[in-house]
């Protein structure tokens, strides 16, 4: 499917953090990122929380964000999206989807998939190192899996990736999206991602979707996040072409380490803007040391 440049009247920016604990420096440097792009281009900068993990998002983050973000020095535009008070109108768009033929329901754990792959020699594996879904499920007779859905068993909703790929007309699986910054085409690769999970019993979406359709709904025109993020374009861009959305411009960023070479993580518990603040270090010194001095 080819793409060109896309035209935007108004660029918009967003940072979309997830408050299941403390911004570190690499959150400062892709919300600072935004902050210089959107004031070159004369855009607006938006705050989002993307908050669907239920069990590990938590008010005491989110205010600690907001601290964070204050301290910085960010001035943001427009309401605060929060993702949580959305999961109706996520849960539309799968059943959407599901409707169309693109999406079934599967009901293997992670255990099950881990057999069913262990038993084959070299299986693939997706860009983040997980193996790629063996399409136990695809085969499952829709009434079964109504009555196993109805019976309360644990399930996922997945895209049946090969078949979205057909219908956005991608050749050989590859549609393009413009990476700004680097004025490019650059050719995603939805098929390395397999049947990706777009929806759980419990939560009615995922990142992927709710990122896309929120991109969509906020007008967001230019999309700037880290590298390690680069890969899951390939999902969205797909899910932009099914759903008949726009395809925003994507910037990625490099990604911070520490002294080991590990990026910085809050699951590895890396040192957060709080904890730089206690020790003493301003809000300048920050943005100096990112380059936004």
């Amino acid at each position: 499917m080819a793409a060109s440049s896309p035209d935007f009247a108004e660029p918009v920016f967003r940072f979309a953090p997830s408050p299941n604990g403390r911004l570190h420096l690499g959150h400062a440097l892709s919300v600072l990122t935004n902050e210089r792009l959107a004031h070159k281009l004369g855009g607006q900068l938006l705050l989002r929380i993307e908050d669907i993990d239920v069990t590990r998002c938590k008010p005491e983050f989110e205010a600690g964000i907001r601290e964070d973000l204050a301290w910085l020095g960010l001035r943001f535009d427009g309401a605060v999206r929060r993702q949580s008070e959305h999961f109706e109108r996520y849960a539309e768009v799968v059943g959407g989807l599901q409707a169309r033929g693109l999406v079934y329901p599967c009901f293997c754990s992670r255990q099950v998939i881990k057999r069913a792959v262990g038993l084959r020699q070299a299986w693939p594996v997706d860009p983040d190192g997980a193996p790629l879904y063996p399409g136990t499920c695809r085969a499952c007779d829709p009434a079964e899996a109504a009555t196993r859905i109805a019976a309360g068993e644990p399930h996922v909703l997945r895209l049946a990736m090969d078949h979205a790929i057909a219908t956005v007309g991608g050749a050989a699986g590859y549609v393009a999206f413009y990476e700004a910054g680097h004025e490019r085409l650059v050719a995603v690769q939805p098929a390395r991602w397999g049947d990706v999970v777009l929806a759980r019993k419990e939560v009615p979406t995922s990142y992927h979707l709710s990122v896309v359709l929120d991109d969509a709904l906020q007008g967001v025109t230019h999309v700037v996040r880290g590298r390690d993020l680069e890969a899951a374009t390939d999902i969205h861009v797909v899910l932009q072409r099914l759903l008949g959305l726009p395809t925003p411009r994507y910037h990625f960023h490099p990604l911070l380490s520490d002294e080991t070479g590990q990026k910085l993580a809050k699951s590895r518990l890396s040192e957060s803007l709080a904890d730089l603040r206690e020790r003493g270090v301003t809000a300048g010194e920050i943005r100096a040391q990112l380059g936004f001095g």
